[in-house]
């Protein structure tokens, strides 16, 4: 059975962060640990000020977790089964380092959809800014629905 297709008048749909996200030093911490990164910038404070840094700054790959946190593809209507989806591909475009006591909002929008063969690929841009209006990064996804 071939998956459904993706529903296109989603895309250009913009989905706003519900409130802002506190980055922590105990939630990079963890995302470091996850990952397998023992980086001490993301672990010490003293290590990361001693590179330069105010803070504990976040890896590199922490966005994902503000890209696809959120339920900006959950709408039933965009017709994406979460049970038939691997990751793609993802990069990220940064301003500055994402660090500890940064407190972000997100906006991320359905930038494209096609069909490859029996699959679907969605892209997903989201942009990562301050509650004070800092342009702090843009995480770009693309997630493939798996045909059956």
């Amino acid at each position: 059975m071939d998956c459904m297709a993706l529903n296109r008048d989603f895309i250009g749909r913009a989905f706003p962060s519900q409130e802002p996200y506190e980055i922590t030093r105990v939630k990079i911490k963890e995302f470091a640990d996850a990952i397998g990164d023992l980086n001490p910038i993301y672990r010490d404070q003293d290590a990361a000020k001693a590179a330069g840094h105010p803070d504990v700054l976040a890896p590199p790959t922490f966005p994902i977790v503000l890209a696809l946190g959120g339920d900006s593809l959950d709408d039933p209507e965009l017709g994406l089964n979460w049970a038939m989806v691997v990751h793609g591909e993802q990069r990220f475009e940064y301003r500055r380092p994402l660090r500890a006591g940064d407190v972000v909002t997100t906006e991320s929008t359905i930038a494209g959809m096609r069909s490859i063969g029996r699959n679907e690929r969605l892209e997903l841009q989201t942009v990562i800014t301050t509650v004070e209006g800092e342009h702090v990064c843009t995480a770009h996804n693309v997630l493939i629905e798996r045909g059956a």
